[in-house]
């Protein structure tokens, strides 16, 4: 089943999810975050489906899940009952999993589906607060176990053709992910290499660069400024990879601002 609404084409997102399920408990150092992804609709036509490449799910190949109606899959510890309740019903959609495994087995991308996972917080966080009535059709797909940046932008590239659909394609990472720098009590204090590697991101995604200097750059990732700091584990990154290789234009930053303490930025192809 191909989603190709008359005129429309795919759109592309980057988005910084924030911290477990903590947007969704009414945490302060969430607010500017929640506020941004509620109204990120408003920017967006609706699509026929979604297809979330979150940081919280690898695989040793690309993994499409692939169930009718995708259980929960509560991957976080240690917060309030409630966090575990939360619920996103929105459909799965076999018949397009199952499609876009072919379309990257013969773009020679090996992949497989998975019936079993359910939704991590990488894809129902964001999408509670986008799009609550849980009415579009919703896929995840992993990233790849070995978290290699050029694959994971040549995962993109063999997700092209999917342009021509009506699809949102949302990489949900976090742009600043270290797990000991940030505020959890939202105390906000100046953070030099936080600032600097979002400048750097920023530059390296939305510059006029050509397609090849922009590869570059995101491959050789790991040299830009405050990287491991900002990055001690790459995998809340690399869902940008995949947003990237997927497009061909720079991308338009849409959100800069603070989450638990720290800047966080999010793009839109």
């Amino acid at each position: 089943m191909e989603n190709k609404t008359p005129g429309s084409r795919a759109q592309i997102v980057y988005l910084s999810h924030g911290g477990g399920p903590l947007p969704l408990l009414g945490d302060e150092g969430h607010k500017a975050m929640v506020a941004f992804m509620q109204r990120l609709p408003e920017q967006l036509h609706k699509p026929d489906l979604i297809l979330v490449i979150s940081a919280h799910w690898e695989e040793s190949v690309a993994t499409l899940l692939a169930a009718e109606n995708p259980v929960m899959f509560y991957d976080y510890y240690g917060f309030p009952a409630q966090a575990y309740e939360f619920q996103y019903p929105a459909p799965g959609s076999p018949i397009d999993a199952k499609r876009i495994v072919e379309l990257l087995e013969k773009n020679q991308v090996h992949a497989k589906l998975d019936l079993q996972r359910g939704f991590d917080h990488g894809v129902f966080i964001p999408l509670k607060l986008m799009y609550p009535e849980a009415d579009i059709p919703c896929l995840q797909l992993s990233l790849i176990a070995g978290l290699n940046p050029s694959t994971h932008i040549g995962l993109g590239k063999a997700l092209r053709e999917l342009n021509n659909e009506n699809i949102l394609v949302i990489g949900s990472g976090f742009s600043f992910h270290n797990m000991r720098a940030f505020s959890w009590e939202s105390k906000v204090e100046p953070d030099p290499g936080n600032d600097a590697f979002q400048n750097w991101l920023i530059e390296t995604c939305t510059a006029d660069l050509t397609q090849a200097e922009r590869e570059k750059r995101l491959v050789e990732w790991a040299k830009a400024p405050a990287a491991r700091y900002c990055h001690p584990r790459e995998e809340h990154l690399l869902p940008l990879h995949v947003c990237q290789g997927m497009s061909d234009k720079p991308a338009k930053l849409i959100f800069d601002d603070l989450i638990l303490g720290k800047r966080g930025v999010a793009f839109k192809w």
